[in-house]
């Protein structure tokens, strides 16, 4: 990695400039859809710089603690939240973020990546499905802390996943778009916090990198323009673009991890 400290500050801001533009385009993504903002900077982070997946999930959390605090706070101006389902998901959710940090600290969690992806291609077909065939109604969905559960542990051991785990699955359950997006947004703030404490008591501050503060500037300039589209963007499209999305990722996971 480059040594910051000998660097005047046009050379750390070029240097940052890539990483701003990476958490802009990814908090963008997440705030409208509920996803991918952990898999597209986790992605960058382990594949263009060569972090370790600890170090890398880690930079991660660190970046959302911020970035998810300033989308939560849209989301609830802009009345995208139920709070009912969010005290449903925010407590499974810590417990199993909490519990993923301290697995990827001492075993290695990709194996079961691959299957996690197949399952989540599934779920993003089934969604495109679901909004092409026409009006989607909304229903209270029933299974949620056991999902808050599984999605705050595959979020910290595979460096992101609580957005198309939790988002994809509500939203199967009959939830509404708009309130599942926002409400997966405002919880996952907690969840972050939660496994950024986790990973700074088994691995200490090296998560805290000037290339996780160009995320973090990117990401929080993008946070409120997510809210806005979350909150604008029918109910059908909207399913669309998270279901066309979760194929798409999930189906480039599983190729990466089969190569």
């Amino acid at each position: 990695m480059p040594d910051f400290a000998q660097m005047d500050f046009a050379t750390v801001f070029w240097t940052m400039l890539p990483f701003i533009a990476v958490g802009f385009a990814a908090q963008m993504v997440d705030g409208a859809l509920g996803m991918a903002f952990g898999v597209i900077t986790n992605t960058a982070l382990v594949v263009f710089l060569g972090l370790p997946p600890r170090l890398a999930s880690a930079t991660v959390h660190a970046v959302e603690t911020f970035t998810t605090a300033a989308s939560g706070v849209s989301h609830i101006l802009h009345r995208n939240v139920d709070w009912k389902l969010f005290v449903r998901l925010v407590i499974p959710g810590m417990i199993g973020g909490v519990l993923g940090a301290y697995v990827l600290s001492s075993i290695d969690a990709e194996v079961a990546k691959p299957f996690v992806m197949v399952y989540l291609a599934s779920i993003g077909l089934y969604l495109l499905y679901r909004a092409w065939r026409g009006r989607v109604e909304p229903r209270e969905p029933r299974i949620v802390e056991p999902l808050g559960l599984i999605g705050g542990f595959l979020d910290a051991a595979g460096g992101g996943g609580w957005g198309p785990v939790v988002t994809s699955n509500l939203l199967v359950q009959g939830a509404q778009p708009r309130k599942t997006i926002g409400t997966v947004n405002t919880s996952e703030f907690f969840l972050t916090a939660t496994i950024s404490a986790t990973f700074i008591f088994t691995i200490g501050f090296a998560a805290f990198t000037v290339q996780a503060i160009g995320i973090l500037i990117g990401g929080v300039a993008a946070a409120p323009f997510g809210a806005v589209l979350a909150k604008r963007v029918p109910a059908r499209p909207l399913m669309g673009l998270i279901g066309g999305l979760l194929t798409a990722t999930s189906a480039y996971s599983v190729w990466a991890a089969l190569t």
